[in-house]
């Protein structure tokens, strides 16, 4: 009965739901699935004793909101954060508290967009899912980008995909696989088909910047034409993005819905309708917002002091750390589903978000770069573009036949360790030009001579010595 006048409060606030009934309302998504199993099923029964109706309201959001989630635990991390900056604590303390601000809070923005859809309908609502998926991700990319930190920006971006690709997907198989030993585990190619032509498309736009350097004369300057074609590749990827959107949205929205056959457990029937109102969520949604906007400044702010400290290279901060945290509640509900043997879920998870951010937030990030005049193209350099081209490649390849066991986890976990320890022992400061670009760039015959002059510096300097 508490929870019944509650939901009934929300309702009269909102005028009713859009789609709420079960035969209006269409399958839930992977993403969606993901986020509700790391939600706890609220008690309103004392917040319904309350006699203020404004009270009320607020104490039920609050619970829902912040003690709605497994993850509350972490909601502390947030204020300390911001003391430690106040008060000029270490930084690398800020940097660490920051990213576990973060976690929740990713978290419930998924949360929020759910309740939100429940009343614009399934369209708009994966509309919000779409842009604020991975909004932690794209957040600290332009707080970044206003830094001129290029480095961070294209190591964090390369982080999240190599994070869902071998990390996410290889975690889930594997203990999907250890956990279903005497179970046939199959999902559904169709969906796995199109992100991987999707991640192809990225990879393409990626690598001609890059090759472009190598491939043109000697004497050619080509930092202008790569900075072009990434703009020009950019828009090309926002467009196919957007086509990609309407494909799953409008004509082909039952690929990519996630399938809830007979689900008995509390998580579930939490999700059956709406828990806060729609103008309550789209508050908490703005709040949440600005605070992850604040903790991504304080992150982008230390990550240099906190490499110091740790003795941990930018890099791998960036394309290790930051996606592992900052996704960590994706990626517990997508291993989750992998133990339940529902792999259609994980892969629309871990495969989603990673062309979320390869076809939508790396190129927004390039046009946003260019309208504040920063000079950001496509080119990841060889080693992180040669990282994310095998990834993708060894991706597809594991997902090519529609099944799947532990041994196939196995592999892209390990891949994922190779690469991690990769970028372990490289240490490339930020803001410091590759050499091997700068020779690049310069005449043959130039290179020669300065190398030539070089030598007879030192056998000058040798000779004098003596």
């Amino acid at each position: 009965m508490a929870t019944n006048s509650c939901n009934e409060a929300y309702v009269v606030e909102n005028g009713g739901l859009k789609g709420s009934s079960k035969e209006m309302r269409p399958g839930r998504t992977a993403h969606n699935m993901s986020s509700s199993s790391l939600r706890k099923k609220s008690d309103l029964a004392l917040v319904s004793k309350v006699p203020c109706r404004c009270l009320r309201m607020l104490l039920a959001n609050l619970q829902e909101v912040i003690l709605g989630t497994k993850l509350s635990i972490l909601f502390p991390a947030i204020p300390l954060a911001v003391v430690a900056e106040f008060y000029s604590f270490g930084r690398p303390w800020v940097f660490a508290l920051s990213l576990l601000g973060l976690t929740p809070l990713a978290e419930r923005v998924s949360f929020l967009t759910e309740q939100i859809a429940y009343y614009t309908g399934p369209t708009v609502g994966g509309l919000l899912n779409a842009t604020c998926g991975n909004a932690t991700e794209l957040i600290i990319a332009i707080f970044a980008l206003s830094q001129h930190k290029i480095e961070v920006v294209k190591y964090s971006l390369l982080g999240s995909v190599l994070s869902n690709l071998l990390l996410v997907l290889g975690t889930s198989l594997l203990c999907g696989g250890l956990a279903n030993l005497r179970k046939e585990q199959k999902y559904d190619r169709r969906q796995a088909d199109v992100n991987s032509l999707m991640l192809l498309l990225a990879l393409l736009c990626h690598l001609l910047p890059m090759l472009f350097r190598y491939a043109g004369a000697p004497a050619t300057p080509t930092a202008d034409l790569t900075l072009n074609l990434s703009r020009a590749s950019s828009i090309v990827m926002l467009l196919a993005y957007v086509v990609y959107i309407f494909f799953q949205l409008v004509t082909h929205r039952q690929l990519f819905e996630a399938q809830e056959e007979g689900e008995e457990d509390d998580n579930t029937a939490s999700g059956e309708e709406a828990v806060i109102g729609f103008w309550s969520g789209f508050v908490w949604l703005v709040g949440m917002t600005l605070v992850i906007a604040l903790l991504s400044k304080y992150v982008v702010d230390t990550i240099e002091s906190a490499s110091a400290s740790w003795g941990l290279s930018v890099s791998f901060l960036s394309i290790i750390l930051l996606p592992i945290v900052g996704n960590a509640a994706e990626h517990a509900g997508a291993i989750i589903f992998a133990f339940k043997n529902k792999l259609d879920i994980t892969l629309g998870v871990a495969l989603g978000s990673a062309t979320q951010i390869a076809m939508f937030v790396v190129p927004l990030c390039v046009v946003v770069a260019w309208t504040m005049g920063i000079r950001m193209d496509l080119n990841f350099n060889l080693l992180e573009t040669c990282s994310l081209a095998l990834s993708i490649i060894v991706t597809a390849f594991t997902l090519q036949d529609g099944t799947s066991h532990y041994m196939k986890g196995f592999v892209l976990l390990l891949c994922y360790v190779v690469i991690g320890a990769c970028f372990f022992v490289l240490r490339t400061p930020l803001n410091q030009p590759n050499m091997n670009n700068l020779e690049l760039k310069l005449p043959t015959e130039a290179v020669f001579r300065a190398k030539s002059s070089k030598c007879k510096f030192h056998i000058q300097l040798f000779v004098s010595y003596c």
